[in-house]
């Protein structure tokens, strides 16, 4: 007699915890991938992106690397990719390196792919960055992307919140060509060659999209 009478409300309570669809917790979106593709191109090989996320949350650039923008540089050296209308003529200041001036040719490129997406550079949370040797060197010029970076990251006084005044090449330090607080997670290193002849720089970054934003 015992056991018929816990039996009933066994199943009462079983019965009682049994979530009908009004009580189901709120699913979350779906985790979505979008790719980024090339304005104008049919059948593009890679993206210029992907925006990641049950809300499109994070996105993650393509391998980017300098615009070949010097002319009168022969095709494929790595002076075809001085951004000439930062220098004249695709001539260098003292102390610039290849190096340095394909960086920041690249970040530029990396802003412009941001902004596309209604993203900045302050919301780059990773980076990660491949580095040829320059003809006739036997390394990666580390210090010439370092100064290239700083012009774009990483350029503001975590105690005061002034700009930080950086140098270009040999030149005295001065205020950076784009003022960024941001510090992303970064990890550089030598490659032994790029997929573009000339290439010394190539970078990739994922950004996340602010509250409230999502890929345009």
């Amino acid at each position: 007699m015992r056991l018929f009478h816990v039996l009933p409300a066994i199943a009462l309570v079983v019965a009682g915890c049994a979530a009908g669809p009004a009580d189901a917790a709120p699913s979350e979106p779906p985790f979505t991938a979008r790719s980024v593709l090339p304005d104008g191109e049919a059948n593009p090989m890679i993206a210029q992106g992907v925006a990641l996320g049950a809300g499109a949350d994070l996105y993650k650039t393509s391998g980017i690397g300098p615009t070949q923008l010097n002319a009168a540089a022969g095709e494929g050296t790595p002076e075809a990719f001085i951004d000439t209308t930062q220098f004249a003529g695709g001539a260098l200041p003292a102390g610039v390196t290849i190096t340095e001036a394909q960086g920041m040719n690249v970040l530029r490129a990396i802003q412009e792919n941001l902004e596309r997406q209604g993203l900045r550079l302050e919301d780059v949370t990773t980076m990660r960055v491949f580095l040829d040797n320059a003809p006739g060197s036997d390394r990666a010029d580390y210090a010439g992307w370092n100064r290239a970076y700083r012009q774009f990251f990483a350029n503001t006084d975590l105690q005061t919140g002034d700009t930080a005044l950086v140098p270009m090449g040999s030149a005295e330090p001065s205020a950076p060509l784009v003022r960024n607080p941001a510090r992303p997670s970064r990890f550089a290193l030598e490659v032994q060659s790029l997929p573009v002849p000339g290439w010394l720089v190539e970078v990739e970054v994922d950004a996340v999209f602010p509250p409230g934003t999502s890929p345009r």
